[in-house]
């Protein structure tokens, strides 16, 4: 990979890292149209507790996953709600860049090593073209 490719990936994954640790905890605290659409139907009180009515809300149930330790977009044992969610931020950004990586990685293009019966280059240094370079040739001139 070129210099500048890698200096586009760093800078890229910089910016990432930045804005999840960071600016993640400006984000709004109620982000999701969803959960309000599921109320409709419900008396909820100041804390978003349902008292009364009928509303789909109602059947939540907790997550299984509910008490991982990178659930509620914060890391389970740190006490700083700031310094929580940002370190839960950066880490999945890792985490997803490395799974990025990886796929890219087993995908990439490789090289192919030339065979015995490939090519020959005779005394002269010119290659001599294979059977299956002629045929391709053909096909394709």
């Amino acid at each position: 990979m070129k210099n500048r490719s890698w200096a586009f990936l760093a800078g890229g994954l910089l910016v990432a890292l930045l804005l999840a640790g960071v600016v993640s905890n400006y984000a709004s605290s109620h982000p999701d149209g969803l959960d309000s659409s599921l109320l409709k139907g419900c008396t909820v009180d100041a804390d978003d507790t349902i008292v009364g009515g009928s509303c789909p809300a109602q059947q939540a149930k907790d997550h299984e996953l509910g008490d991982s330790p990178l659930a509620d977009y914060g890391v389970r044992g740190v006490e700083n709600s700031f310094l929580s969610t940002g370190l839960s931020g950066v880490l999945g950004v890792l985490v997803t860049f490395a799974i990025g990586a990886g796929g890219f990685w087993l995908l990439r293009r490789r090289g192919t090593t030339p065979t015995d019966g490939d090519a020959t280059t005779p005394a002269g240094g010119d290659a001599v073209a294979s059977d299956d370079d002629r045929r391709h040739a053909g096909a394709n001139g």
